[in-house]
Order: C-alpha cells, then structure tokens, then sequence
C-alpha cells in the first residue's frame, strides 16, 4: 500500500493548538487500529511536525489529512506527499 507524509506547520499561538492536540493523538490511534500504520510526531528543532501513514491512493490520503482535528480546527498548514520507499 502507499505511504503518504503529511508535512505541517503551525498557525495559531499554542494555546489555541494545545487544546487539539488530544484530538489528533486519538485520531492518530484510531487510524493505526483501522490498519493505516499511522505515526504522527513534531519536529524538537523548530515548530511543526509530521504524520506519516499508508493509504490505498492520494484521494484517501487526502481524506484521512481531512478528518484530522488540526487539520478540522485549522491549527495547521500542510503538505500531503506520496513517499516512494526505495529501501527498507
């Protein structure tokens, strides 16, 4: 199945993003128990972050970006790639 990178940054004071954050950890969850291989984490050096998961094609890819309460809440821009793994 593709694998798919969500690449993020933050557009509201943290506050504001902090009260999504429980949100988005349990939709990350829910992801991986549907079988998505879901992982989601932030950069430590500069503010944003990535989630990376596999899904059948761009179109549900960008669905599931949809669903996500960051995304929902309008905490963060995006960018949504296909990652092509060439080595394992």
């Amino acid at each position: 199945m593709p694998t798919f990178v969500k690449i993020e940054e933050g557009i509201v004071d943290k506050a504001t993003f902090d009260q999504h954050v429980s949100a988005h950890q349990a939709y990350v969850q829910d992801l991986v128990a549907k079988g998505y291989k879901a992982r989601s984490g932030y950069w430590a050096d500069f503010g944003g972050g990535m989630m990376i998961f596999e899904a059948s094609s761009i179109e549900e890819a960008r669905e599931v970006v949809a669903q996500d309460p960051l995304i929902k809440n309008g905490c963060v821009e995006y960018q949504l790639h296909e990652w092509r793994i060439v080595v394992e």
